[in-house]
């Protein structure tokens, strides 16, 4: 049988390394849940099978707790894929494949997630037919930018949720 090792005195004091994994663990759970688009981390989940890892968003990491998530993967579509723009209440790629069933069931699938998680705020993908959030390409497939918001984003707005884009992280978090 094995002895099991006693973390305190006998007078009940805690012993330093006892005292160093509490204080983590209370750091840990001050720390704020924040929903983030995956690309952003470094996850090659793109469109063009590539990611878009931004500083910002990596630092977040070592404040809090990041729940990384790509819509259009989880609704379905391939990484690579073509790439896609809102085209009225639409989202088409530049061939005219409607893709919208895709990008609805990933923001809902993204909404479900973030409220599974228990997250407070979400950081997503600028211009992004899913994330973007007040910019995002105007459907022409031109590199023309439109004021709006990507599906997921419109989603999260709709349901009360706080919304920033990797340019926003550093007025919005304390990194």
């Amino acid at each position: 049988m094995k002895k099991r090792k006693i973390l305190s005195d006998p007078a009940g004091k805690k012993r330093e390394g006892q005292q160093e994994k509490i204080d983590r663990t209370k750091e840990r759970e001050c720390s704020m849940k924040i929903f983030i688009s995956a690309c952003l981390l470094g996850c090659p989940c793109r469109y063009d099978g590539n990611s878009k890892p931004h500083p910002d968003a990596l630092a977040l990491a070592g404040k809090h707790t990041l729940i990384p998530f790509c819509p259009e993967c989880y609704g379905g579509l391939p990484t690579p894929r073509p790439p896609a723009e809102i085209t009225g209440n639409a989202v088409r790629t530049e061939d005219g494949t409607d893709v919208t069933v895709q990008y609805r069931r990933g923001a809902e699938l993204a909404l479900e997630m973030y409220r599974l998680t228990g997250c407070e705020r979400a950081v997503l993908k600028e211009k992004s037919p899913s994330c973007g959030c007040g910019k995002v390409y105007d459907g022409t497939h031109t590199g023309t930018l439109t004021d709006g918001n990507g599906i997921t984003a419109a989603l999260f707005l709709e349901n009360g949720i706080s919304v920033t884009g990797e340019s926003g992280i550093r007025k919005e978090f304390d990194i």
